[in-house]
């Protein structure tokens, strides 16, 4: 899942960064929210959090802004305004969810996902072959036994299943599984590839990744 964070305490913000790029998702942070338009388009986003308390413009005010201008991803709105009547507001202004400060990670977690999973419309559980992608659970079963994977190969599974049969550009999956200011390129995406591939085979996923030179990767069920 790749998150848009809108945060400018500093400590927060570094905090909720390291958790979830821990637990596997992909954080982008930005401290000043007008800045959030121009992210939006140039990336795509699975989920945004929001704080409200920004330094160059109300959180709600901007919140309305990218509505008016079309965005659609959903909205957290995360702050420490929280009144009945701020979280009735907040969700009037555009926003799909509210967390009011302090939270626990995990519900923070446990809510991006749900945020993601309605987006998408996509099914708890996603099967090709003998593999199964269990969103909830956050692991991949063969015939009910769990592989071992590592966090960013989870995310990798994750984003060839949305599109099963159908090839996803490298660029795409890397945007996946890295963030703006990680120092890794293109080709550490070979590297993961083959460490699923690998990991597919010896647990007899019935399920293969093919490379189509120039265009991408595509994940397919292998007859047998």
């Amino acid at each position: 899942m790749r998150i848009l964070l809108i945060e400018d305490d500093t400590a927060l913000a570094d905090g909720l960064v390291r958790a979830l790029r821990g637990a596997g998702h992909v954080c982008d942070h930005l401290a000043e929210g007008l800045l959030a338009p121009a992210a939006l388009a140039v990336t795509s986003y699975d989920v945004m959090v929001l704080d409200l308390s920004l330094p160059d413009i109300d959180g709600l005010d901007l919140l309305s802004r990218l509505r008016d201008e079309g965005a659609s991803l959903p909205v957290l709105i995360l702050t420490a305004r929280d009144g009945v009547e701020d979280r009735i507001l907040g969700l009037d202004r555009g926003g799909d969810d509210y967390l009011a400060k302090p939270f626990a990670l995990g519900e923070l977690e446990a809510r991006l996902r749900a945020l993601a999973r309605r987006r998408s419309d996509a099914p708890a559980q996603k099967r090709l072959g003998r593999l199964c992608l269990d969103s909830i659970r956050q692991e991949v079963q063969v015939d009910g036994q769990r592989i071992e994977l590592t966090a960013r190969e989870l995310s990798l599974v994750d984003a060839l299943m949305q599109q099963p049969g159908r090839t996803v550009t490298k660029q795409r999956l890397f945007d996946t599984l890295y963030s703006w200011d990680h120092d890794a390129n293109l080709s550490v995406i070979e590297v993961h590839v083959s460490r699923l591939r690998r990991k597919f085979e010896q647990a007899g996923a019935g399920v293969g990744i093919r490379m189509l030179r120039g265009l991408g990767y595509r994940l397919e069920a292998i007859d047998g």
